[in-house]
């Protein structure tokens, strides 16, 4: 290679870089909404993580959109397997890519979490999400799909139940809500007493008290710091984060607000929402630090608003949240509401 093709090729190298910075600040600051939704709309299907283990599942998944009033398309691999994959990720993402340049397709609901979003956030084609702004329904490991739709296309996302759930009631009902009455949404946990004297179920936590307002981020703990240092975590600057996790050691969960705490993630937010750590027992050894240790460590020297137990996470009940929206977080009432309408008109 001659020189002046080389000091090219590195110029070109050394730019990119900042191109691409670039268009991922100036996607965060253009917040794009998706199109409502109706009854009679077609939904696609895809797999963009873990293959599912029984083709039962893909079926309840299908059934569950259709309960809810909606076509239903699959993408072409959502089926397939590659490992613990569903599907290589070049296919994987062909068929995320595909459902957002359907004209046909409305949303985009995902089968399933488990692992392997992350290794598509390269694949995917922002220029197409940006000009075909779109529902997309997932959590636990979809958290990598959201964030970088966020990041670099500035498109709001919905966390909440994957295809294959078991679809209660309340989640049905905080569908057809959010996604059908375009409700302000109030969140608030659903608190029944049973016969317990005095509830315990579905309880919130101070840990810090008084109001913040601010877009939401957030998802899976795990998830989440995984993305640490690439172009398609958000920034998290006046947001109001929102957190949970599942079979995670305390001392794991630790470690993960330590790498948020030194990246300077932390110290950004306006606001802080912790949903469940279901399953994250301490497990034998020398003894644990508990949660509230963990959260008195890391949140209360924050000094922003904050509170746990909201009904986020992989529990049977939960919330539906636009990744992007609006909120004003009350951590004394342990509540939050959306502040703006999170659909194009």
């Amino acid at each position: 290679m001659h020189r002046r093709q080389f000091l090219g090729h590195t110029a070109l190298g050394a730019v990119l870089p900042l191109i691409q910075a670039s268009t991922a600040v100036a996607a965060q600051s253009r917040r794009l909404l998706p199109r409502a939704l109706k009854p009679g709309d077609t939904v696609g299907l895809v797999s963009p993580s873990s293959a599912t283990n029984e083709r039962l599942n893909l079926q309840l998944a299908q059934e569950a959109m259709q309960a809810l009033g909606f076509k239903v398309k699959t993408g072409e691999h959502y089926a397939s397997r590659y490992g613990h994959l569903a599907g290589i990720d070049a296919r994987r993402a062909g068929d995320v890519n595909a459902m957002f340049d359907d004209r046909d397709v409305h949303a985009i609901v995902c089968v399933r979490g488990g692992s392997g979003a992350a290794r598509l956030l390269p694949l995917l084609d922002y220029g197409v999400i940006r000009a075909n702004p779109k529902v997309l329904l997932g959590y636990s490991d979809i958290t990598a799909l959201h964030n970088a739709l966020l990041a670099q296309a500035g498109l709001v996302s919905f966390h909440g139940p994957i295809g294959s759930d078991g679809w209660s009631n309340f989640n049905a009902d905080q569908f057809r809500r959010v996604f059908f009455q375009r409700e302000l949404m109030v969140y608030r946990n659903k608190i029944e007493a049973d016969d317990e004297l005095v509830p315990r179920k579905n309880r919130t936590l101070t840990i810090t008290g008084g109001r913040a307002s601010g877009e939401l981020v957030g998802g899976n703990l795990t998830v989440l710091t995984a993305l640490a240092g690439s172009p398609y975590l958000p920034d998290f600057s006046g947001k109001i984060l929102f957190l949970e996790d599942v079979e995670e050691a305390p001392y794991r969960v630790d470690r993960m607000l330590t790498t948020l705490k030194l990246m300077g993630a932390l110290d950004r937010i306006a606001g802080f929402i912790f949903g469940e750590c279901t399953d994250c027992d301490p497990g034998a050894g020398y003894g644990s630090l508990s949660l509230d240790q963990i959260f008195d460590d890391h949140i209360k020297p924050l000094r922003v608003p904050a509170y746990r137990g909201a009904m986020i996470g992989h529990i049977r009940e939960q919330f539906i949240l636009p990744v992007g929206g609006r909120v004003e977080l009350d951590a004394d009432a342990g509540t939050f509401r959306l502040l703006e309408p999170v659909f194009a008109v």
